[in-house]
């Protein structure tokens, strides 16, 4: 639920041990036939259907929004000037 209210999505699962060890697979096989003009979508055509697990909070937004800008310009200042403190 925090995933969704955080980032105003919806977060749908699948039903599989380690999903995101398969999603990193898929996004592996996708590098190595990539420059065969084969989609990500193309990659996981065979994926177990993914199921909603979540929608966000109404309301939910408000709250994260300005964190989320917060932590977008933290994030920029410590890579650009990664000897700086925060």
């Amino acid at each position: 639920q925090v995933l969704s209210d955080v980032f105003n999505v919806p977060v749908f699962t699948i039903d599989t041990a380690n999903s995101a060890c398969l999603g990193s697979a898929y996004r592996a096989i996708h590098g190595l036939v990539a420059e065969r003009n084969v989609s990500l979508a193309d990659v996981v055509k065979l994926a177990p259907e993914p199921r909603l697990a979540v929608t966000p909070t109404p309301g939910a937004e408000e709250l994260y929004r300005p964190l989320l800008k917060r932590y977008a310009e933290l994030e920029q200042k410590v890579i650009y000037n990664p000897a700086s403190s925060c």
